[in-house]
């Protein structure tokens, strides 16, 4: 006799795979994004799956699916109070250091491993150290709000001292030299 599940539901696919279902507090009924080997794997997930709901720690899987270009245009948008030059510096940065390698991702795809391969990539192609840190502070921050506004888990970017510029003084002239 088989007993029914509290919460979600499992069963076994033609493959012999086990794969998990729930339906969120959303309403939606969600499939696990992946199948399993064992009955006791998918079941396991399941228990997860509802403590986190509990918990109130649930995200929305289908919130991480928009591309990244798409959520940072929006939140660049949004904030109140730019100026124009920082909404025209974000703009530049977005298009010409973010996006190419980062833009396409689904933003609950950004892994912290990606964050730092982008980042390398960037100073290895020569792009200057402050550059790099202000597109770097730009990533943060647009997945900072991703984080607040509960589309991920957890900001990726980790890089300790990534965002700081080691900017050089800029020289000044001499009383003689004037």
């Amino acid at each position: 006799m088989s007993k029914k599940r509290r919460f979600g539901r499992v069963r076994q696919l033609p493959s012999g795979r086990w794969q998990a279902r729930y339906q969120g507090p959303d309403g939606v009924d969600r499939a696990a994004p992946e199948t399993f080997d064992s009955k006791t794997d998918a079941e396991v997930w399941l228990t997860l799956k509802e403590a986190e709901i509990l918990n109130g720690d649930w995200t929305n899987p289908d919130d991480g699916k928009v591309p990244l270009t798409d959520y940072a245009k929006t939140r660049i948008a949004e904030r109140p109070g730019l100026r124009p030059k920082t909404v025209e510096l974000y703009g530049y940065l977005l298009r010409k250091h973010i996006a190419p390698v980062l833009g396409h991702l689904a933003i609950a795809d950004i892994q912290p491993s990606k964050v730092r391969r982008w980042r390398k990539q960037l100073l290895d192609a020569g792009v200057s150290a402050v550059t790099t840190a202000k597109a770097y502070r730009l990533l943060k921050a647009v997945l900072n709000t991703a984080l607040d506004d509960g589309v991920i888990r957890r900001n990726p970017c980790r890089i300790k001292g990534a965002g700081q510029e080691d900017s050089p003084e800029r020289p000044t002239l001499s009383i003689g030299q004037v």
